[in-house]
């Protein structure tokens, strides 16, 4: 037990007196000391509701024996920090909310912990503090938005970041732009399509690390309050039956949510996030596995943005373990893994049929053979590169064109507004890596707007930055190594030939090997100049293939 370190015999004594100062009985300081993890805040949409979530977890850990306490964790919104400096600090958080997470719940001395995160970097970053920290812990999360509607049709928000290039390109007018505008988030939750949230929320039930439905009940669903009631019950059986998250987070743990994440056709952001999370676990995962468990594994959900399907549909349909089941069908599980109910994922699936196969596919009757993310090497990206393959038109998945170059988001999303984009183009956004930007900016603006005016059948873009969940289309990013540590990508010339290959997994430069040596010879990637939390990020910053994990 942890608390023996701070409440217990003459020596702690002193401790004692300041649990006696938060108000906490004897009694309640003999109980194991249960850290919640609240991410709530007033600023983003998906913690909003995590004050409630809260609560319950209190009570259901106090219903089972335990003492809960609470302290924060930080959360930035992806979506109101999109386009601008602020998209700089999203990525970085993930290692500020690990950090913090490990240093509160060690300096404390709690037995065990629940993680209330929702939104994009909370989730991996309270996953690698659960690694690194060790002690029992349980997930569960806010719950995913309900999906809004305009003109009859169930909308999200990459539908509202799209409205906005469809009215750049005169396709709408304003008043069409404000009814998306007032309708698209219509609830508290993360974004209501397979974005990032989602897709991490999902993929910690795939991994053992929550409650079944912790990634797809709805935000405002009082099934939600049951779960987080449930969770603190779990806990404190994790607790007295010291299961941690290092026996629960394995190699065959971690390949069952990759393929889980093939299956769901999750963001692209999971292959930064799972190595991470990996790494934490002293697990090595890199792109290579990636490829090998998509060649094999069928893309049974096409959720927004892929399709018109949402997470409360996919909750409807019998959630993630629906999806698992289907998996199991051909044996892509490890049915073994324990988890945090303390039984394996093969006894928690059993009887969790696919209720609806028009959201979940038959695993006999998927929209591909193959999984909903590919990675692709050549000599652009030696490295890899990720694409949400799920997400890409068909013709679209093989593309072949001249290369118009940008050295920041803001130029190309200039450009890209002001018409010189054109089909056929292969938009290349560089010095946004994780080096580079700092940071790794997500490019839902530039993608959206390629979508929005109708370009999204013809026209490409790669990028060393990444793609928020909401992107759709034949967009590349993680290009490693990035413009900033010399990669090819900052060589990349305006009217190149680039060639994408999403089926054979090829993306490349089509100049001769001598060219591509001279220009390297004669590159020096670009300097910017960093003060603060960005220039010490920038500094201990891997790259974008090994999941951008500080060094």
């Amino acid at each position: 037990m942890c608390k023996e370190n701070v409440v217990e015999g003459v020596q702690n004594a002193p401790h004692r007196s300041l649990f006696h100062a938060l108000g906490l009985t004897e009694e309640e300081q003999k109980r194991p000391l249960i850290g919640i993890v609240s991410s709530h805040n007033e600023i983003v949409p998906g913690h909003m509701n995590l004050d409630k979530i809260v609560e319950a977890v209190k009570l259901g850990v106090a219903m089972a024996g335990g003492t809960p306490i609470m302290f924060p964790a930080i959360a930035v919104c992806d979506g109101i920090a999109m386009g601008h400096k602020g998209m700089k600090y999203s990525l970085v958080t993930r290692d500020l909310i690990a950090d913090s997470t490990e240093a509160m719940a060690l300096a404390h001395g709690f037995d065990g912990l629940v993680m209330v995160p929702n939104c994009d970097k909370n989730v991996p970053g309270l996953l690698m503090a659960a690694a690194r920290v060790n002690i029992p812990t349980v997930f569960v999360s806010g719950g995913p938005m309900l999906a809004g509607k305009v003109d009859g049709r169930k909308t999200s928000l990459s539908s509202m970041f799209e409205a906005v290039g469809a009215y750049n390109a005169g396709k709408i007018d304003g008043s069409k732009l404000l009814e998306y505008e007032q309708k698209t988030c219509p609830t508290c939750g993360s974004c209501s399509g397979m974005y990032t949230a989602n897709s991490m929320n999902c993929l910690t039930e795939a991994l053992g690390m929550a409650l079944r439905g912790n990634g797809t009940i709805p935000a405002v669903y009082s099934a939600r309050i049951e779960l987080a009631k449930h969770a603190g019950m779990a806990v404190m059986e994790l607790v007295r039956n010291n299961i941690r998250p290092r026996d629960i987070m394995t190699k065959e743990a971690l390949m069952n949510a990759l393929t889980v994440d093939m299956a769901l056709g999750c963001s692209t952001n999971s292959m930064l996030h799972l190595p991470a999370i990996a790494h934490e676990c002293g697990i090595e995962l890199n792109l290579d596995i990636a490829n090998k468990i998509s060649a094999v594994t069928p893309n049974l959900c096409h959720l927004a943005p892929a399709g018109r399907t949402y997470m409360e549909e996919l909750d409807e349909a019998g959630g993630v373990y629906a999806v698992m089941n289907e998996l199991c069908k051909k044996n892509l599980l490890n049915t073994d893994c324990m988890t945090v109910t303390g039984n394996t994922i093969g006894k928690n699936i059993e009887g969790c049929v696919n209720l609806d196969t028009n959201i979940i596919r038959p695993i006999d009757a998927p929209y591909s053979e193959t999984g909903g993310i590919a990675v692709l090497k050549g000599n652009l990206a030696p490295d890899g590169s990720v694409v949400k393959r799920s997400a890409v038109l068909p013709e679209m998945l093989v593309h072949e064109g001249p290369a118009k170059v940008f050295d920041s988001e803001e130029e190309a999303q200039s450009a890209i507004n002001s018409g010189k984009i054109v089909a056929g183009d292969v938009v290349v956004i560089r010095y946004e890596g994780p080096k580079g930007g700092p940071g790794m900016r997500e490019m839902l603006n530039p993608t959206s707007a390629i979508m929005g005016m109708g370009l999204g059948n013809s026209v490409a873009l790669i990028t060393d930055g990444r793609f928020s969940g909401a992107t759709r289309g034949a967009c590349i990013g993680h290009v490693t190594p990035e413009a900033a540590s010399g990669g090819v990508i900052g060589v990349v010339k305006d009217g190149d030939i680039i060639s994408i290959d999403i089926p054979a997994n090829k993306i490349e430069l089509k100049i001769s090997d001598e060219e591509l040596s001279k220009r390297l010879s004669e590159f020096v990637p670009k300097k910017k100049e960093l003060s603060g939390y960005l220039k010490r990020y920038a500094s201990l910053v891997s790259g974008g293939a090994s999941g951008a994990i500080l060094n």
